[in-house]
């Protein structure tokens, strides 16, 4: 049952014993009393003289009694919350690990906001199952099953006659769970759908507000509210008869002993103290093996929350090395690379090289594949077929950790964290200096909204950058790329932010990082990659033409529409009124 939460739990299990152990000891502290209890009422049974000393002292004897049930489950409570989050910080390291060594694109496949879910909720709700379920379930079943036991031996009559309403109470128990469990994966699922739901309506409101799609987007956000809601109403209405029946069942041993027991001491079958002893045995047994069973049912959800969320990392690690960097020079090769996302091939035996220190454009249609070239030159995937080498290494014989020194990746989404400027670039090479960083910052032409900024390179960030504009960011990011001063430069549409005002601090921004280095740039404008090296056109995911601009304006036909389209594009003009 606890085979799937065991390898996280480790050296803290020993917190998990104890915290059973304690609050073993804690319930029988608690149910004790009632002894007590039958001493004080037994002689009265019997017309048997007792003073005030003895009633003090069996009511004293209570008061430690609860003294010490409430030290011992606290503190029982107290190592299970420790073995508890000690868990759950081995779980969340665990899933981290796995996560790192997953393909990146896979990584953004899944979502920021399932990926939070899975970090944040669902491994608290693993919480409350290894804080209380495990230890508090143990000890509330095993004093109960033991005072059970000790009803038997004073008489096995009145034993059996307290199992009766147990029986039953079990019966529906277990219908109940039988219930619960054929929905389980069905209610997560449907619970999933609307976290996913309620996430998208959010992250698009903008969208929804600015097209007037209110009512559709609504309309979908409530249908998957309802749906959940509906079926979480018709899951508890098939177990709340059954859930009303043992919770008031388990809790009554005695439903029978009662009447029965009463009958057989007037008939003189039992002596009316050993009714009264039982009676008093049994008002322990009810409330912590219904508090026991109650916990039972949330157990199993144990081992399926700890496989939910194995799968969501369960994709094969990307291959890598342990070795750094052992090749000759920087040149880049891709040689027939096939690549596919899930089911379906984009990329169709793609071959390219690119010498050190030239640059190399990669132009096409949205969709051709650029983008995807350049994201497996970082190893973000693993290819279908075919290789990639950087001075005639193959990418996956290296560590991930040398291939990025050598690569840096410059996307025309770039993320600053909710951090200073200044720590923003230190990223690219943490171990630089402060005035390596600001020389950075200038060559990346950030120098003129810096100044701007009340608190300059230490004025913070914001949410995702929020307090720069897209310009200003891709500038931050530019001089993050500048200071890690890696000898291969890959730009993924780095100008996509380009404005009039901006565009030459930007083209100055990269000739900065792009000096001496080999580099990859992907464009739409044309222009910004005319004196490139080597253009290589993709279409479909192949590469159909590798040369400078001037030989495929005479002999690539696709290329040349690109061109036309492009100067005819920078031509146009917003004619005034």
């Amino acid at each position: 049952m606890f085979k799937k939460v065991a390898p996280y739990i480790g050296k803290y299990k020993k917190y998990t014993v104890w915290a059973a152990i304690l609050m073993s000891l804690g319930i029988v502290a608690n149910v004790t009393p009632y002894f007590f209890l039958y001493q004080i009422i037994s002689p009265l049974t019997k017309r048997e003289q007792i003073d005030l000393k003895y009633v003090m002292i069996r009511v004293a004897a209570i008061l430690i009694c609860e003294i010490i049930y409430s030290v011992f489950y606290v503190q029982g409570l107290e190592f299970s919350h420790i073995s508890a989050y000690n868990t759950l910080k081995n779980l969340r390291v665990s899933l981290q690990g796995k996560m790192e060594k997953q393909p990146l694109g896979n990584i953004q496949n899944l979502g920021t906001g399932r990926i939070k879910k899975v970090f944040t909720d669902d491994i608290d709700q693993v919480e409350l199952l290894l804080a209380h379920a495990i230890p508090e379930g143990i000890a509330n079943i095993f004093i109960p099953l033991l005072i059970v036991i000790i009803m038997f031996v004073v008489d096995w009559r009145l034993g059996l006659l307290s199992l009766v309403p147990l029986v039953f109470g079990m019966f529906a128990m277990g219908m109940m769970m039988r219930c619960g469990f054929a929905k389980m994966n069905a209610y997560y699922e449907s619970a999933a759908r609307m976290n996913n739901t309620i996430i998208e309506y959010v992250n698009g409101m903008e969208v929804v507000k600015v097209f007037n799609k209110d009512g559709d987007s609504y309309k979908r956000f409530g249908e998957v509210v309802r749906n959940y809601r509906d079926f979480t109403i018709a899951w508890y209405k098939a177990c709340w008869p059954w859930m009303a029946a043992y919770s008031s069942l388990i809790p009554c041993l005695a439903l029978l002993m009662l009447p029965v027991g009463s009958v057989m001491v007037v008939t003189g079958a039992v002596t009316l103290d050993r009714l009264i002893l039982v009676l008093c045995m049994s008002f322990g047994v009810g409330p912590s093996l219904l508090k026991a069973l109650n916990f039972a049912g949330k157990i199993p959800q144990l081992n399926y929350k700890i496989t939910e969320l194995e799968k969501m990392m369960e994709h094969p690690p990307l291959k890598e090395g342990t070795s750094g960097f052992k090749g000759t020079g920087k040149d880049v090769v891709f040689e027939n690379v096939r690549f596919g996302y899930e089911d379906e091939e984009v990329l169709h035996g793609v071959s390219l090289e690119m010498k050190q220190g030239t640059t190399t454009a990669l132009v096409g249609e949205s969709g051709s594949g650029k983008s995807t070239l350049a994201k497996l030159l970082v190893h973000y995937y693993d290819i279908d077929g075919g290789n990639i080498r950087i001075g005639g290494q193959d990418i996956t014989d290296m560590s991930l950790k040398a291939l990025n020194d050598l690569v840096a990746f410059v996307s025309q989404e770039q993320f600053l964290f909710n951090t200073t400027l200044y720590e923003n670039i230190l990223i690219g090479r943490p171990d630089a200096t402060r005035e390596q960083v600001l020389e950075a910052a200038h060559r990346a032409q950030c120098d003129e909204f810096l100044e701007r900024l009340p608190n300059g390179i230490e004025t913070l960030a914001g949410d995702g950058g929020k307090q720069l504009s897209g310009g200003e960011r891709q500038r931050i990011s530019l001089a993050r790329a500048i200071l890690k001063d890696a000898p291969i430069i890959v730009l993924d549409e780095a100008t996509a932010f380009m404005d009039p005002e901006n565009e030459d601090r930007l083209n100055k921004a990269i000739d900065e990082i792009i000096k001496d280095k080999t580099v990859l740039v992907i464009a739409h404008r044309l222009s910004t990659v005319k004196n490139a090296d080597r253009i290589c056109v993709m279409k479909a995911g192949e590469c159909i033409a590798a040369a400078t601009h001037d030989e495929l304006i005479g002999s690539c036909p696709e290329y040349r529409k690109f061109w036309d389209a492009s100067v005819s594009a920078s031509a146009w003009k917003i004619k005034e009124a």
